[in-house]
């Protein structure tokens, strides 16, 4: 039985601020125009103010970390020389996305002449991981068992507790506004890879969706290349953050296909209880409680992701070399997720400003 080659590759989605304002700005055109090779790869985003880049497929995680620290810098770079600054965070503490204008190509007009205000709303920002395995079954295998710990990497990735100038109540209101779209959430259980081709194919057939791009689940098999691809995570302020969830990934999937190599397997939860406790990390993030549905039981969310880490795939860690990566978890762990970090800065200051200062300083961390 091959193993999946456990290649990895980071998308990351920004926001472009005008420094002045501290406000979301159009800025992807003067973006593209940098001289920096590395910003050829940027990809536009639904709004314009957005912007996105994605990291060639590494083969280690200390490999993806040179990678993501050199594209983060570059866009940097870019955006300063050009008066801008760039944002990592789920959701602006302060725009409006009804001042916001829909990037004029064909992809995103066709989105927004489909869903409307649902599509100019979606001004969000994300974490895509990919993690290759070649096997389409075990893909559809790792599907089905990795979905539980969906919640757990979205209390860890937090990072848009404000949305148009308020505090709303919740860690990740990224999610909220996410599942207004079709086809979003925790997907079902899928019986084989044909089963998962089936449903493609009849929503194609249909006229539903053009191909499996529209399919914007919180983990799916990605619909060009052999990957698993992780969307489930607001785009993380820190490099640090971003690259723990990332390794923590591709343990699980390395823990999974061991298993399955000796004719074991990770118990798998309907997507009903996946889904109450992503409403948990949603709501309260790391200061909250999720479910061990073996034992019934509330756990603090810590106490839960501590398990992950040291039952789960505590023993694949060190094969992989990714235990320094992986446990900077337990960092934040200690101090907060980026909802939370956000949160006490506005506790201290009363000053949504400040935090968009403290975005832009803690997303360059580590990379300048």
């Amino acid at each position: 039985m091959t193993a999946p080659s456990l290649s990895i590759g980071i998308e990351e989605e920004y926001q472009i601020i005008d420094p002045k304002s501290r406000e979301l700005t159009p800025g992807f055109a003067e973006l593209v125009q940098a001289e920096d090779p590395l910003i050829r790869d940027i990809k536009p985003e639904l709004h314009q103010c957005q912007v996105e880049i994605g990291t060639p497929p590494c083969k280690t995680i200390q490999e993806l970390k040179a990678e993501l620290i050199r594209h983060r810098r570059a866009i940097i770079l870019a955006a300063r020389s050009r008066g801008l600054a760039i944002a990592a965070a789920g959701t602006h503490p302060i725009s409006s996305w009804m001042k916001q204008d829909v990037t004029p190509l064909e992809r995103y007009l066709g989105v927004k002449n489909e869903l409307q205000d649902l599509a100019h709303r979606l001004l969000i920002f994300g974490t895509h991981v990919h993690i290759g395995i070649d096997d389409p079954e075990f893909r559809i295998d790792a599907l089905n068992a990795s979905r539980y710990i969906l919640p757990h990497l979205l209390c860890l990735s937090a990072s848009s507790p404000f949305w148009m100038g308020r505090n709303t109540g919740l860690h990740s209101y990224r999610s909220i506004v996410f599942k207004n779209f079709p086809r979003t959430g925790v997907p079902r259980v899928f019986q084989s890879a044909a089963d998962y081709d089936n449903l493609v194919d009849t929503l194609v057939t249909t006229r539903s969706i053009p191909d499996g791009s529209k399919i914007w689940w919180d983990v799916r098999p990605h619909y060009r290349y052999p990957t698993l691809e992780f969307r489930v995570c607001d785009v993380n302020t820190r490099v640090d953050e971003a690259i723990c969830i990332a390794a923590i990934l591709q343990a699980v999937v390395y823990k999974l296909w061991k298993l399955r190599r000796d004719n074991m397997t990770f118990r798998i939860y309907p997507q009903d209880l996946i889904e109450e406790n992503k409403w948990r990390a949603v709501r309260w993030g790391l200061g909250g409680k999720l479910i061990d549905f073996g034992k019934k039981e509330e756990l603090p969310a810590p106490v839960l992701i501590r398990e992950l880490i040291e039952w789960f795939i505590g023993d694949v860690m060190d094969e992989l070399g990714t235990r320094k990566e992986i446990e900077y978890a337990y960092t934040i762990l200690e101090h907060g997720s980026s909802a939370m970090r956000q949160l006490k800065t506005y506790e201290e200051t009363k000053s949504l400003v400040a935090v968009v200062d403290q975005l832009i300083a803690e997303t360059a961390e580590g990379v300048l």
